[in-house]
């Protein structure tokens, strides 16, 4: 069979899933896939959309020698293909934009280089959620966002005012954001949306002007995540971040806009990120607040989610404990919050638990989230002092990155054996009564190395650039 129309490289087989259409069709790992039912493919989207048939053919590149293998799917079963990108044409669209902000413009030096790659592409914020501005999309992207349903999609708009967004954006040519959502939403594709508040830039009159010009495009906008700017010591644009008093401000203008859209949507529809409540020391909002979205890759209501899951893993404690101390690291922002249930943990189980909020050294004391942290910080720090864990448990979102390794490049155990400490990862306080209790999912030995529970879970998600499957 020959391939005719857009042509692509196509994607490498890196696996095939056991009992799936594709294993009993006979495809293997190292196969190109380059065309499902004769419609070329550029990425795993469109091998989505195009094997959603009862009937498929798949047109591989084997060992030199183009083939096509033939059959029909039983209800319910999976394609089973998984591939080394999720993208075939290229690995990612770049940003052609060139904020102020933009935190790849702002990483230290001497980090590796996938972490300076500017992603700003369309296609990986329909898979993975990521926020993109849609300042380079082709007619071809277009035609292919509404054709396939690529829906939802998550923009970062900043600011509605096209001449603003342009000098906030960087890049003179950016095309007016609500003509683009307008004419998304109008072809049915739902959009959530989020605003970096820079002080000074756009935030006050045109943060409103924004806000309220996005409510204009309910439901298609089914979101606006108002998030504050995140500034390091390596920023070169004269910016700075919010004071606690402007945030404040900020926070009192989401909660009067709230007010206003749950009466007439409602739902909040304006969903500020955590940090201007840890910021301010306000109380979290409680769950209800969210309305059911799950942004919690943005910053929305990962705090919440902690704490509500502490008071349910409260009737799980079992003592005594087989581990009787943990040292908790975390980032400067959230170092209170665990401290105090921290403090809960050791009244109720009889567990000892030190907190040891770590300051970013290479980035920067601005930047204060756990998600951020360095293993060499890690390392340093509690070197300086006397560990009084017997376990260092440290946030699994330090890891959440491609390899299982933080930011600058250290894995769990590199930082066990640093410490002559084993070291546990953990996302919420369930995991310290697990790490307590002896059943961690997954530790780290400094002698004996990575020890995987019945229950672990690899901290490689593999969310941005490892193996994707259809």
């Amino acid at each position: 069979m020959a391939v005719t129309g857009r042509q692509t490289q196509g994607g490498l087989i890196t696996a095939v899933a056991p009992g799936s259409l594709a294993d009993r069709l006979g495809v293997r790992p190292g196969d190109v896939l380059l065309a499902v039912n004769g419609e070329p493919v550029e990425d795993v989207i469109d091998v989505q959309y195009y094997a959603a048939e009862y009937e498929v053919a798949l047109t591989l590149q084997r060992d030199g020698q183009t083939i096509t293998l033939r059959g029909e799917r039983d209800e319910l079963q999976p394609l089973g293909l998984s591939f080394a990108h999720p993208t075939f044409d290229v690995d990612i669209r770049r940003c052609n934009n060139l904020c102020p902000f933009c935190f790849v413009l702002q990483m230290s030096p001497r980090f590796r280089r996938t972490l300076y790659i500017k992603d700003d592409d369309y296609r990986y914020s329909f898979l993975f959620g990521h926020f993109v501005t849609l300042t380079n999309l082709s007619e071809h992207d277009e035609w292919r966002i509404v054709e396939q349903g690529l829906s939802p999609l998550y923009v970062s708009v900043h600011a509605t005012d096209p001449d603003l967004r342009r000098r906030v954006l960087g890049n003179p040519d950016a095309p007016d954001i609500m003509e683009q959502l307008a004419w998304l939403t109008g072809e049915g594709i739902e959009v959530h949306t989020q605003i970096v508040v820079t002080p000074g830039v756009n935030d006050g009159a045109h943060l409103e002007k924004s806000v309220r010009d996005l409510a204009t495009l309910y439901p298609g906008v089914r979101s606006v995540s108002v998030v504050p700017v995140g500034l390091t010591k390596h920023h070169r644009y004269g910016m700075r971040p919010n004071t606690p008093e402007e945030a404040n401000v900020v926070l009192d203008a989401c909660h009067v806009w709230r007010e206003e859209y749950r009466q007439r949507f409602g739902v909040n529809f304006v969903y500020p990120t955590d940090e201007w409540y840890l910021v301010t020391g306000r109380p979290i909002p409680p769950l209800e607040a969210y309305d059911g979205l799950d942004l919690r890759e943005n910053g929305l209501g990962v705090v919440r989610y902690f704490m509500d899951e502490w008071e349910a893993s409260q009737q799980e404690i079992e003592m005594p404990p087989r581990v009787g101390s943990l040292t908790l690291v975390t980032g400067k922002l959230f170092g209170p919050v665990l401290a105090r249930y921290a403090g809960e943990l050791a009244e109720k189980g009889g567990l000892f638990s030190e907190v040891v909020p770590i300051t970013n050294t290479r980035l920067g004391e601005t930047i204060t989230v756990a998600g951020l942290l360095m293993g060499e910080d890690v390392i340093a720090q509690l070197q300086s002092r006397e560990i009084r864990g017997e376990v260092v448990v440290l946030p699994r979102v330090m890891f959440d990155h491609p390899g299982g390794i933080s930011l600058d490049d250290r894995s769990p155990l590199e930082i066990a054996r640093a410490l002559g400490k084993p070291v546990a990862l953990a996302d919420m306080m369930g995991d310290l009564v697990d790490i307590a209790s002896g059943r961690p999912a997954l530790i780290f030995d400094p002698a004996k190395g990575a020890q995987i529970g019945p229950d672990a879970i690899q901290p490689d998600r593999g969310r941005s650039a490892g193996n994707i499957t259809a």
